[in-house]
């Protein structure tokens, strides 16, 4: 329907029904709940009180197993990663980053992941392993499907009777679908980030903010959370990149390549212009780990779509 610029989806019914599927999740009472719990108990957390979690050891090696038995993973400067606290952050191509990045980094000191809040709640079993596993810190944002949705029903006549039906779903996603940008949330979610970087754990941080649609590049701008928490919190910056992630098949090689720490000095109250400086480091430390000339194999791809919708 649309294609106004090179991140643009074009709206199909797999996009449509996906978009239904957020905003059901939006409307949930239970989801809203969880993500509510998760984030008082996390923002509230005595510094010196680590919230209840999987052990970091028993998560890593649970997610290796899995991981390294789906896919081919190689490891590139891992002698890089600190020992102490930091804040990794990545760029996002699929929603098994995560996994593939926690089975490759140290199980202590322990890592917290800012995902999606709906992508992480929006089925029975992952609340249940969640519930159990612990370890994520959850942020609200509008889905790419969703973005889609809205630009495209602000291009159309909408009169038009086949146009109703999305108009409709448009209404729901701007009334009840969270954006990202209440005051309220975004606290919460930096003291649970500057929480757990307090007490002695780390932090993973997907800084484009949205799953990105080609490998070898990154969404800009990138989201400022990361330099204002690292800033806060005198922790280093670990630059990590992802490559071949972005459509995933059973055994396909992967690549997981650390840069090397950007050391942040501690600011209670950091500047704009400190936390625009840091900004560009970070981009510049992610945009020099991405393999810009990528290109995906040839031949026959098991499990491929299984293994892009699973975590959906």
């Amino acid at each position: 329907m649309i294609d106004r610029d090179k991140d643009s989806i074009i709206l199909t019914p797999e996009t449509i029904a996906r978009v239904r599927e957020g905003v059901a999740a939006a409307q949930n009472p239970t989801i809203r709940q969880t993500i509510q719990k998760a984030l008082s108990q996390l923002s509230m957390a005595d510094s010196d009180v680590a919230p209840s979690h999987l052990s970091g050891t028993i998560r890593r090696l649970c997610l290796r197993l899995v991981t390294h038995s789906l896919f081919d993973i190689s490891v590139e400067n891992r002698q890089a990663f600190p020992e102490r606290p930091a804040i990794v952050v990545c760029n996002h191509l699929n929603h098994f980053d995560p996994l593939i990045l926690l089975a490759e980094i140290p199980a202590q000191p322990f890592y917290y992941v800012l995902g999606d809040s709906r992508t992480l709640y929006n089925k029975c079993w992952k609340r249940f392993v969640l519930h159990f596993a612990g370890g994520v810190i959850p942020v609200e944002r509008l889905w790419r499907e969703e973005f889609a949705l809205l630009k495209a029903v602000a291009g159309e006549d909408l009169g038009d009777p086949q146009y109703k039906d999305l108009s409709r779903l448009a209404a729901m996603v701007l009334k009840d679908v969270p954006d990202g940008k209440s005051l309220h949330r975004l606290k919460q979610i930096r003291r649970a980030s500057l929480a757990a970087l307090e007490r002695g754990d780390g932090v993973i941080v997907f800084a484009e903010g949205r799953l990105g649609r080609r490998e070898g590049t990154l969404q800009l701008p990138l989201k400022r959370g990361t330099a204002l928490y690292a800033l806060r919190a005198g922790v280093p910056i670990v630059p990590v990149s992802l490559t071949g992630v972005r459509n995933l098949h059973l055994r396909k090689r992967l690549t997981v390549r650390f840069g090397q720490p950007l050391q942040v000095d501690r600011h209670v109250s950091p500047k704009r212009g400190e936390i625009d400086a840091l900004m560009r480091e970070i981009e510049h430390g992610l945009n020099a780990l991405l393999e810009k000339d990528y290109c995906e194999p040839s031949g026959i791809k098991p499990l491929r779509y299984c293994l892009n919708h699973l975590l959906l």
